[in-house]
């Protein structure tokens, strides 16, 4: 097993470094929401601070509660029995790798941790490429084919994980492809594991939104958290939603053994959220409005550089190809991006894509700004594009796409040289 630290928190780190050192770097590699805590959660997470139990490990009943009328009110009728809490999706994520065992089919890209989790439970990944402009699912089309060749060879795979909106690409899937896929993870026996965590960040509340749940509940897990719509990344709670009182004990007697419980004041604070108290719908509303025109500006400086990128729809993320650029590997663009231009992203190859694909993940939330007060600003201007400190970094990011133009290669491989720019420090 090789286990290293994972990718988006090694870029996260590597760019502290590189600013505390003095470094200009524009930090787009890391899916952080940027922005800070809503008051009326920090009051509650102060107020529970007394509460310092282990509490049940499915969470406490009034979180488990508020999750579940969290789902209701989303057309999905939930058993609070039926739900279980935990510090943050990626451990329920892992716990329910465990929990359901066998292979994974995966979408290519996917997020960074779903095939390194597989492999640190002993899993397969079996990734399948996403239909073209849908990132975060499988092809439907390829999955059957692949689910029974790998059980031909001998492969014991038994779920298929999906990104609804997703990371990396900022697309989402369409309901037709949702369903085609819903129907063929019943038809193999299964089970669906939907990762929903950016469910309240579409850019556009009035994109329709189906999850497998709605299709096929009897086999369907959704884990979501708080760390994207209300920027709790540090406060890790995350909430999953089980089929079955089956997967439901599986599921808690691995976090008996590796979590416990979630924090206690965490989870009171989170029932307060979950319920959607008039200010906390505010404040997710002001940041799926700020997330969209900020990552819609960065599609607008890639395109406008010939960049081949799908627009975003949900969180904050983009996937831009660079095809055509001189670079062997996306992993050799991305160190020169950073390198020499100060712009920091991840490569393709880390979302188990091609390496050799110059593709790149972009992350837009963190341009909002360096401090609270600006960051509340950006959050509350009608046009955050206008602040000063949000158009320097896509000026930035613009003079950095210009930079790359020094090398290219033309259509029939021959290549084209020009300037090549000095690294952006200071």
């Amino acid at each position: 097993m090789n286990v290293m630290l994972s990718a988006t928190l090694a870029a996260n780190e590597d760019i502290e470094r590189r600013r505390r050192a003095g470094e200009r770097v524009l930090h787009l590699a890391f899916g952080e929401a940027g922005l800070p805590v809503h008051p009326a959660l920090r009051e509650r997470l102060a107020a529970a601070s007394e509460h310092n139990g282990y509490g049940p490990v499915a969470g406490f009943a009034p979180l488990r509660e508020a999750a579940a009328g969290y789902w209701g009110r989303r057309g999905l009728p939930t058993d609070p029995d039926l739900v279980v809490c935990g510090p943050g999706s990626k451990p329920l994520l892992y716990g329910l790798l465990l929990a359901i065992g066998g292979d994974v089919v995966l979408p290519m890209p996917s997020w960074v941790s779903y095939a390194a989790q597989a492999d640190l439970v002993g899993a397969r990944p079996l990734p399948v490429p996403a239909p073209p402009g849908e990132g975060g699912v499988p092809d439907p089309d390829r999955v059957a084919s692949a689910v029974l060749h790998a059980r031909a060879q001998g492969r014991d795979v038994r779920s298929i994980l999906l990104t609804l909106p997703d990371n990396p690409t900022g697309t989402m899937a369409s309901a037709a492809t949702v369903t085609r896929l819903a129907g063929i993870a019943r038809d193999l026996g299964l089970t669906i594991i939907s990762d929903e965590i950016y469910r309240d960040l579409l850019h556009d509340p009035a994109t329709g939104f189906v999850s497998p749940a709605d299709l096929a509940p009897e086999r369907t897990v959704i884990t979501s958290g708080l760390s994207k719509s209300l920027a709790l990344g540090g406060w890790r709670i995350g909430v999953a939603r089980l089929p079955s009182v089956e997967l439901r004990d599986r599921l808690l007697a691995v976090a008996s053994e590796i979590w416990s419980s979630p924090a206690a004041p965490v989870q009171r604070a989170a029932a307060y959220a979950y319920t959607e108290p008039a200010e906390v719908v505010e404040r997710i509303d002001l940041s799926r409005r700020l997330h969209g025109t900020v990552a819609r500006a960065v599609h607008d400086r890639l395109t406008g550089a010939g960049v081949r990128v799908a627009a975003p729809l949900g969180g904050f993320y983009l996937y831009p190809d660079f095809t055509g650029h001189d670079f062997a590997t996306s992993a050799e663009l991305a160190t020169a991006l950073l390198d020499r231009h100060g712009v920091g992203v991840l490569p393709g190859h880390v979302f188990g894509d091609d390496a050799r694909a110059l593709r790149v993940r972009v992350a837009t939330s963190l341009l909002y700004g360096e401090t609270t007060e600006l960051r509340l600003t950006a959050l509350h201007a009608p046009d955050p594009l206008r602040l000063p400190w949000i158009a320097a970094a896509l000026d930035h990011l613009s003079e950095a796409l210009t930079g790359l133009e020094g090398v290219r290669r033309a259509p029939g491989g021959r290549r084209v040289s020009g300037a090549v720019p000095s690294p952006v420090t200071g």
